[in-house]
């Protein structure tokens, strides 16, 4: 049974940070590229951040330079660090493989940007 379990979400005003971890099964986690999506009110989920098992790195265009993602495969775990957050950043975070495995969706975590 896949579990992905995203916490670290919360409230924080305009300019500041987050940091968002997800803890993976570890057969999912050690045969998958790792990604970081989110849902914003409204809108259709996106792809925010990616990174390969062997640890390269990619960006929507809308984070480059404000987030980064790493994965650390001794803990199964995957983090999305967030800095200089602007109210658009305001969205249900998930993590999941690339492609997504549509069946594996976390309950995710809420982060909001609001002053």
């Amino acid at each position: 049974q896949v579990q992905l379990v995203e916490s670290g979400g919360g409230l924080v005003q305009p300019g500041g940070s987050l940091r968002l971890s997800c803890a993976a099964s570890r057969s999912f986690f050690v045969t998958n590229s790792m990604a970081w999506y989110r849902q914003g009110p409204g809108k259709q989920r996106e792809l925010v951040a990616l990174a390969t098992i062997g640890g390269t790195t990619n960006y929507a265009s809308f984070v480059e330079g404000r987030f980064t993602i790493s994965r650390d495969n001794a803990k199964n775990t995957v983090y999305l660090q967030m800095n200089n957050l602007k109210p658009e950043d305001t969205a249900v975070y998930y993590c999941n493989s690339v492609p997504y495995a549509d069946k594996y969706w976390g309950q995710g975590t809420q982060v909001t940007v609001s002053s």
